[in-house]
């Protein structure tokens, strides 16, 4: 559906995606389908609800580590697409299939 939405509205509007982003690669997945940006919002707070400040700074650390690994990964393979809406190119449409399935 994001991509749906992302080809309706164009460029008039910057789509921000703020729906069950758990981990990095569920970022990764929100920018591949157009997202421009992801708002992560439960897991700091489960996070702080365990462990304090320590526990929300530990799950943002995870989810940007994942993030920073996958991103180096799809980077260094090049699956960019010079043409395309997302940075991450030619794999939007690779993980879109897989959602999906």
């Amino acid at each position: 559906m994001l991509p749906e939405i992302v080809d309706a509205v164009g460029s008039r509007i910057t789509v921000l995606f703020d729906s069950g982003i758990r981990t990095g690669t569920d970022v990764i997945k929100a920018l591949c389908l157009g997202a421009k940006a992801v708002l992560v919002g439960r897991p700091w707070v489960y996070g702080l609800g365990i462990a304090g400040k320590a526990g929300a700074k530990h799950v943002l650390q995870s989810i940007l580590a994942v993030w920073a690994l996958l991103n180096m990964s799809l980077r260094l393979r090049k699956l960019t697409n010079a043409g395309s809406r997302s940075e991450y190119g030619s794999f939007r449409n690779w993980i879109g299939g897989k959602l999906q399935s």
